[in-house]
């Protein structure tokens, strides 16, 4: 029985398709062709070869004409595209078909390179099944040393290290992370290990499965490195730990992920304290830049840098009780009219107390806007108000450790007097628009030109505060009350004069006589001015003063006054202005300006009356 050579080719288990180089078409193929292509026979001989190839366009020439060319040849570089679309890993062997003038015919034997692996580790398997025993045995102990040279590895490793599975099972677990963790890998293996160890962040909020970076390992397929989580010890205390979830996979598929981790909480309480010392660097040194801007303004503030000078009995009678309160942390009330040297007063006690080495804060309470005076007194943090930038410090907080100078203290708005007792009392502020209590250290000495008992009466400055102030009250001495300092303060405020403008400038018994005379109704501020203002006119070492001839009150019993004069206090006068101002308003409904206004019935300017209404705190 003869067999056709269409009948070999038909029937041979190699796929083999015979090709037309020349018209880029398939002449025919085998039924091993057409089931390693995916295609019916009808349908892959209408298919075009360059079809079959469309991205490798190139390769399939030099491929045809190296057939062409040389005969027979090789190549594994095409991979045609089966009916389904996926590329076939393949090995072409073609050789060239005489075919006399129909043109020039191509054999193309086709071997899956897939199915040859196959066959390969087929034929190894039945080659190590021929083995017998002995080779199973060898083979067992070869995998038996992987594995112990695998768990060696893992029990040596210095990091916490387990795997989980796609399900996020706990496959395994190394004695480090058992030893970190306090759960032994009988209790974890097997189990949800996000559950057990990584439920929670460390805010104390849920962390949820979907977001967790070592889940994510299984949808993502990529490393995910952490630095700065909790795990969470059998215990339930938290373990600080930086870790990396790396997945594993099986043939392309993400089967599961190996966990890295190691304890990093001593560096974390490192870091803390290394931010906690530079926030307190910080803060000091903010404290310093704000220091040096109020000595740098006490600087200019010209004060008598020789202290207090002055032989009187009423001076005695004043550095005496610096004396005895210096010591102490009492708090001081310093009283007289302006000018009389309060701020020396308050400066003695300061630099004779043992806070001398920590700064004295002076705030003019009058000079601080009544909107401001929190903020300056407590400071505030970024973004209380408006234009709050930046964290401040208050004056108190500046203070701490030493002395804060409260000048014109009887200016403090009552709003603020509750706040200002609160600290005296406890120690303790709130920075505006900060919850946090902050606590001081601070001698408070005020001073004062007002009548603070009157203005108690009048309900203008509370009792309680005025009590918690007035512990120590020093009365700052008015300079013609003591008419025996005048020379002396006047020579004092020359020497300086004269050292400053480096001539001789020296008083006449005449000068002596002619200060003396006057009633310096400023005290001594008044009289450093008078002196200042002569040297300045001063002619070849000759001082003029231009005073007012007024003799200076005597030391003479005081004069009754007559029962038929009346008269009224600067209080009572005050009083009176301010009864006045607010019938006004109540006649003009609270209007101040234009026609019907308070300040058209009293027959003054708006800004005036204006002004006087704050004054009066109306």
């Amino acid at each position: 029985m003869l067999i056709s050579r269409q009948d070999i080719f038909e029937q041979s288990p190699q796929a083999q398709i015979v090709i037309d180089a020349d018209r880029d078409r398939i002449v025919d193929a085998n039924t091993a062709a057409c089931r390693l292509l995916g295609y019916d026979h009808h349908l892959l001989v209408q298919t075009k070869v360059s079809h079959l190839h469309a991205e490798q366009l190139p390769t399939l020439i030099v491929f045809t004409q190296a057939v062409l060319a040389q005969g027979v040849y090789r190549t594994t570089r095409l991979m045609p595209r089966h009916a389904l679309g996926r590329e076939l890993r393949v090995e072409y062997f073609g050789s060239l078909i005489d075919n006399g003038s129909d043109g020039r015919l191509i054999l193309l034997a086709v071997n899956d390179l897939v199915e040859r692996q196959r066959r390969s580790i087929d034929d190894a398997a039945e080659d190590f099944m021929g083995g017998g025993l002995t080779e199973w045995q060898r083979a067992e102990r070869v995998f038996r040393d992987i594995e112990r040279e695998n768990r060696l590895i893992l029990r040596a490793a210095g990091e916490g290290i387990y795997g989980v599975n796609a399900e996020g099972k706990t496959t395994f677990v190394n004695p480090i992370a058992e030893r970190l963790l306090g759960w032994s890998a009988e209790e974890l293996t097997g189990r949800d290990i996000h559950t057990i160890i990584h439920h929670t962040r460390p805010d104390g909020s849920h962390y949820p499965h979907d977001q967790c970076p070592i889940y994510a390992a299984f949808s993502d397929g990529a490393v995910h490195r952490v630095d700065n989580e909790i795990f969470w010890c059998k215990d339930g205390t938290p373990l600080w730990v930086e870790y990396t979830s790396t997945p594993i996979r099986d043939r392309n598929v993400v089967v599961g992920a190996v966990v890295v981790f190691r304890d990093v909480s001593e560096r974390k309480r490192s870091d803390e304290k290394l931010h906690a010392a530079l926030m307190e660097v910080d803060q000091l040194r903010q404290r310093l830049e704000l220091e040096n801007a109020y000595l740098q303004e006490e600087i200019r503030i010209e004060t008598n840098a020789s202290g207090i000078v002055g032989r009187s009995e009423a001076v005695q009678a004043t550095l005496r009780q610096i004396a005895l309160v210096a010591p102490t942390d009492a708090t001081v009330l310093i009283t007289g009219e302006s000018g009389t040297g309060k701020e020396l007063i308050a400066r003695a006690i300061h630099e004779a107390s043992d806070r001398k080495d920590r700064p004295l804060i002076r705030v003019n309470c009058a000079a601080i806007p009544r909107e401001l005076f929190e903020s300056e007194f407590f400071g505030h943090a970024k973004g209380a108000f408006t234009g709050a930038l930046r964290d401040r410090i208050g004056r108190f907080e500046l203070a701490d450790g030493g002395s804060l100078f409260l000048d014109e203290v009887g200016e403090i708005p009552p709003e603020l007097q509750g706040k200002l007792l609160r600290i005296l009392q406890e120690g303790q502020f709130e920075r505006v628009g900060e919850e946090r209590t902050r606590k001081v250290d601070v001698r408070i000495i005020a001073a004062t030109n007002l009548d603070l008992k009157r203005a108690v009466q009048n309900r203008r400055f509370r009792e309680d505060l005025y009590f918690r102030l007035a512990v120590f009250p020093i009365e700052s001495v008015p300079l013609r009350a003591r008419r025996e300092d005048i020379p002396l303060l006047a020579q004092h405020f020359l020497a300086r004069q004269s050292l400053a403008r480096r001539q001789d400038l020296t008083l006449s018994n005449a000068n002596i006589q002619t200060l003396q005379r006057y009633a310096w109704p400023g005290n001594v501020r008044e009289l450093q001015n008078v002196i200042e203002r002569a040297a300045i006119l001063s002619r070849h070492g000759k001082l003029d003063f231009d005073l007012p001839d007024t003799p200076a009150p005597q030391k003479t019993q005081p004069r009754q006054p007559d029962p038929a004069v009346t008269f009224m206090t600067e209080s009572q006068m005050r009083q009176l202005e301010r009864e006045n101002i607010l019938s006004a308003l109540h006649c003009s409904g609270g209007k101040i300006s234009g026609k019907g206004g308070a300040a058209d019935m009293l027959q003054m300017k708006p800004t005036t009356l204006a002004s006087r209404i704050k004054a009066l705190m109306i």
